[in-house]
């Protein structure tokens, strides 16, 4: 190639931009995909690490009941956290959208205080809050003459205490998205809404959401692989307990790889996450490119 081809090359528009996410691409190669390679390599070997086995390991977590309904929890908990942090982002959202400029900064920051914290930090006061003998939700319940909850240590209030927390410290992520995304809508559609007569029901519907759908999507696809991969509240706040209610994929994937000393199989739980966000990743990305062709 001589000098003026050269020269030719580099004064393109994509080359000079290959050229400036270069640094960015290797480093995603050197973090993300260098690890995910070698777990799928880790996923086909034995226990000791020394013999290849292909997929038997995924054969005996396909043969298993209890791994099923690990599987079937981390599904539910997703769906569960990702509803409920929509749905309260969008109230929040709206809430701050619609009061006087002046007082909006500093309900924002009162919003995202839960964002803010520590993961570490906030997960200790929740497990406070929760302790059975002398936390602060129990007090609460025996000054209204109601019993003591033991929450952290029955199933079906281990479960409710996971979704509550994640959905409390993701749900102000989901504000601050919709209000930008709110901010961002001609006010003259309202206008126009309001002129023909709709309903603050009908605004929203046939205005607010179309011109946030797209946000709102990629919002809940990041959420969903935040839940699905998520390890730190369900393990400060139960271990997976009690009797495995609250077991997730990334929790499971640590216990038997880390502490159950089995490295192939943990590889191979955390890597049945890949093909079911992925599909939901597809689903909800299709959606998204089709609306803008259809736009």
């Amino acid at each position: 190639m001589g000098r003026g081809s050269l020269h030719r090359l580099m004064r393109r528009k994509s080359t000079i931009a290959f050229l400036m996410t270069l640094p960015l691409l290797t480093m995603l190669a050197a973090l993300v995909a260098y690890p995910a390679g070698f777990a799928i390599y880790l996923s086909m070997l034995d226990r000791k690490m020394t013999k290849f086995v292909g997929l038997a390991n995924f054969a005996y977590l396909i043969g298993r009941e209890r791994f099923w309904m690990v599987v079937y929890q981390t599904c539910a908990f997703a769906v569960a956290i990702v509803v409920l942090q929509a749905v309260i982002g969008i109230a929040a959202a709206h809430f701050v959208h619609n009061i006087p400029a002046r007082g909006q900064r500093k309900w924002r920051g009162m919003l995202l205080v839960p964002w803010v914290i520590p993961a570490a930090l906030s997960l200790l006061g929740w497990r406070l809050l929760f302790e059975p003998s002398f936390g602060a939700f129990n007090w609460g319940l025996e000054h209204f003459g109601l019993g003591r909850i033991f929450w952290i240590g029955d199933t079906g209030w281990a479960r409710f205490c996971v979704i509550l927390v994640t959905v409390w410290f993701g749900a102000p992520f989901f504000m601050v998205m919709y209000l930008a995304s709110l901010k961002s809508v001609p006010q003259e559609l309202y206008e126009a809404a309001s002129i023909d007569g709709a309903t603050w029901w009908q605004r929203m519907r046939y205005v607010t959401l179309p011109m946030m759908r797209n946000v709102i999507a990629i919002t809940m696809l990041y959420s969903l692989i935040g839940a699905f991969a998520g390890f730190t509240i369900v393990s400060m706040l139960t271990n997976g307990g009690p009797l495995g209610a609250t077991q997730v994929l990334a929790t499971s994937a640590f216990s038997i790889g880390i502490m159950g000393g089995n490295l192939p199989m943990g590889a191979s739980v955390s890597l049945f996450m890949v093909p079911i966000l992925a599909v939901a990743a597809a689903f909800i990305l299709r959606g998204i490119a089709k609306r803008g062709n259809e736009a």
